[in-house]
């Protein structure tokens, strides 16, 4: 079963021949395994050659490495857990980060979503609006008025 291949094409019409193990870790390439089957490349318009590159190496790696599942809370997330491989993974630029978000969310790979979301929640952690908007350049459309008045109605979850 080991030697069973699969062909992935990128949006780019790059190929990756990927064992089935590790290609079946996304549901989405699963489930389209398992309707059409494994002879014919497996188009993902959705993700571009660089990121499938980049997601097969992180599935590669947890297929060798499986990290230990561990009793998770439901109210509690926790964004301090991250092992050192994966940190080394994440520590990419922005847009390649966001897309690998978008691609774990297309392809259906948990692991590496929860891990790509915890890395942009860490980058967030303790900061202000402000310095927040200028990390990720967004634009602030409020103006000082309404600003004051978001501040007022969630001042409840300010941290003093």
């Amino acid at each position: 079963m080991s030697d069973d291949k699969v062909t992935l094409t990128s949006s780019d019409d790059k190929e990756f021949k990927v064992d089935i193990k590790i290609a079946r870790m996304s549901e989405t390439v699963k489930n389209l395994i398992d309707d059409t089957g494994k002879d014919l490349p497996i188009p993902l318009p959705n993700v571009n050659g660089k990121i499938l590159a980049k997601v097969i190496k992180y599935c590669q790696h947890h297929a060798e490495h499986p990290t230990p599942a561990r009793e998770e809370s439901k109210e509690e997330k926790r964004t301090d857990d991250i092992i050192p491989w994966d940190q080394e993974f994440c520590k990419v630029d922005q847009a390649t980060l966001f897309e690998l978000i978008l691609a774990a969310n297309y392809l259906d790979i948990k692991p590496l979503l929860d891990l790509t979301c915890k890395t942009v929640a860490n980058m967030i952690k303790g900061k202000t609006p402000e310095k927040i908007r200028k990390l990720f350049n967004i634009k602030n459309d409020f103006t000082p008025e309404e600003e004051e008045q978001v501040r007022k109605e969630n001042e409840w979850c300010e941290e003093r």
